[in-house]
């Protein structure tokens, strides 16, 4: 959402509605007085400005991207160590109590604006789009609190939060209550909503945004029919011309700054400026490395090698390490360090002897796959264009050092160091390169469009409703798409291991391709939950030779968080979820 400085002004403001993170106390702003605001078009067009910044809030939806340390996918150490590792899971949880407040602060900012515009002195079609924008916006917010937390208090608008905030002590509604509201609230939003906004509001919501939040919520409760025909509204065209497309360059949709655009973004979260204003995601400091804009503190959270080993070979076939190097899924750590690791001057400047390593094998074992992986993924060997101390561009190499041998990598010379110790890869999704031609200057300001829907996505969705329908062959058809995107041999295309011949099969592949499509977006956490599969990827953080980096655990509880602490103490008609 592109702001003016006028807009900007009354988005701070609104952000007075509800302070930080630790605490929801409400502060009145003069300025949304009904004597002084609610008045006119471009109050109304500010009040809805006003809801995107609670949105691309860290603990609300601006943190989206690190749930993927949660799953298989991913490693790291923070922002949700506890809820990723098991162990320490708890009620009290910083990551669980935040992001319960901030959902909340979306779904009060979203009733205050829905209950004022209704009898603003303006255009019925502006009260309506500003309506539809606040509905869509609280139902994305409560359907998050769904899949957390099961039943949560509901609050419309008929809520005043000036008036009620001490008293703020609803009990739980029913998962099928929260549900049925967020339905509701999705179906007025697509009456509401246009299909396009003109081109200074890109990124507000869009009737195809409504529609395809709509169909995820139906996917989630396995209402397959009902999922499949919002899906193929904005995929079909069905009611309106969308002009949805995804993007022909996969890498490139991550990297879109400065103005750039894609019609595969259906909702998103806008970067305005890497520099100096802050209107951007702090992606970096969570998935950049210590040569990212030489970073004092980085790669929190890092790929998996579950990830990495997960992507096909370029034929579509399994890969599997053994045919690379014979005897590699059964040799222990040091056996694959000699397979794997050269060495480097003290200086960190050059690579002084391959030892045992053949380099080019190393790297073929990673460029010869879906070309996701190397898109998504820093792989051993290959080069990344980070930059010096001085922010300039300076090409970096990913080598696998033994320090016994040589040197160790230094982010200040040639090569990329971890900063948490591990023998692990880096993300190359979302971090910049360079300095982007000096548009990028603050690690911390990351100024890439972030999706929270994307055709992709959709697609994805789309084929999964079709194969549990037992329309498998419609399914293969839409996965096609994602396959076709990046060169991949498309399904039921001729060699046997792309063959798909049961619904179970297609389920796995989908399972799979929204694996590789959508590492490092977030989705997968919420993925595994509905589909059972939680316990069953919960497994222990190793890096690239088998070493451990940390342990997780498992817990039946843990597939529903706890009611933070502090909520039930605030208030007394909150019952807590079974376990905790």
């Amino acid at each position: 959402m592109m702001m003016s400085k006028k807009m900007t002004h009354f988005a701070a403001g609104l952000l007075l509605l509800c302070s930080s993170c630790e605490s929801l106390d409400y502060v009145p702003a003069d300025q949304l007085s009904g004597g002084t605001f609610w008045q006119t078009e471009e109050h109304a067009r500010q009040a809805a400005v006003g809801l995107y910044s609670a949105v691309r809030q860290p603990w609300c939806f601006g943190l989206e991207f690190t749930f993927d340390m949660c799953t298989d996918l991913a490693d790291g150490t923070m922002p949700w160590a506890d809820v990723s590792r098991g162990t320490s899971f708890a009620s009290n949880s910083g990551g669980v109590q935040n992001h319960w407040q901030y959902l909340y602060e979306l779904v009060h900012r979203s009733n205050t604006v829905i209950r004022n515009a209704a009898t603003m002195p303006i255009s019925q079609t502006t009260i309506d789009q500003v309506t539809g924008e606040a509905k869509f916006l609280r139902a994305m917010a409560y359907f998050r609190m769904l899949n957390c937390w099961g039943g949560v208090p509901y609050y419309d608008e008929t809520c005043d939060i000036n008036e009620q905030f001490a008293t703020l002590d609803a009990p739980r509604s029913t998962a099928d209550d929260i549900r049925r509201h967020i339905i509701d609230d999705l179906t007025e939003a697509i009456a509401k909503l246009p299909v396009q906004w003109p081109s200074e509001d890109y990124g507000r919501a869009t009737k195809g945004a409504a529609y395809a939040l709509r169909g995820k919520v139906y996917l989630f409760n396995r209402e397959w029919e009902k999922a499949a025909a919002d899906f193929e509204e904005i995929v079909y065209d069905k009611g309106n011309q969308y002009g949805y497309a995804l993007h022909p360059n996969y890498e490139e949709l991550f990297r879109l700054y400065n103005g750039r655009r894609s019609s595969e973004m259906i909702f998103s979260i806008q970067s305005i400026d890497g520099n100096t204003a802050g209107y951007a995601l702090d992606i970096v400091s969570y998935f950049g490395n210590k040569s990212t804009m030489r970073l004092i503190a980085s790669n929190s959270i890092v790929p998996s090698t579950t990830l990495a080993d997960m992507y096909e070979n370029l034929d579509g076939s399994r890969f599997d390490w053994d045919d690379v190097f014979p005897g590699f899924n059964d040799g222990d750590s040091q056996f694959r360090r000699r397979l794997m690791c050269v060495a480097i001057n003290q200086e960190s400047t050059a690579i002084t002897d391959l030892l045992e390593c053949d380099t080019t094998r190393v790297m073929d074992a990673y460029r010869l796959r879906d070309p996701r992986l190397a898109w998504n993924i820093i792989t051993p060997y290959s080069h990344y264009l980070g930059t010096d101390a001085g922010s300039a561009p300076m090409d970096k190499q990913f080598v696998l050092a033994d320090a016994s041998k040589g040197g160790a990598p230094m982010e200040a010379a040639a090569f990329i160091r971890n900063s948490e110790g591990w023998n692990s890869y880096f993300w190359r999704k979302w971090i910049p390169t360079g300095n982007l031609d000096g548009y990028w200057g603050e690690y911390n300001r990351t100024p890439y469009e972030f999706p929270l829907i994307r055709l992709g996505d959709v697609l994805l969705m789309l084929a999964e409703a079709y194969n549990e329908s037992g329309e498998t062959d419609k399914a293969v058809a839409e996965l096609n798409k994602i396959r076709a995107r990046v060169g991949m041999p498309l399904l039921n295309s001729g060699a046997e291991w792309l063959a798909v011949s049961t619904r179970e099969d297609m389920a796995q592949r989908i399972r799979n391709e929204r694996a590789y499509e959508l590492a490092g977006e977030g989705q997968r956490y919420w993925d595994l939950r509905r589909w059972g599969m939680l316990e069953s990827t919960v497994r222990n953080a190793t890096d690239i030779f088998g070493d451990l980096m940390y342990q997780r655990a498992y817990q039946p509880r843990h597939e529903t968080w706890p009611i933070p602490l502090v909520e039930m103490e605030r208030n007394r008609n909150l019952e807590q979820n079974p376990g905790w």
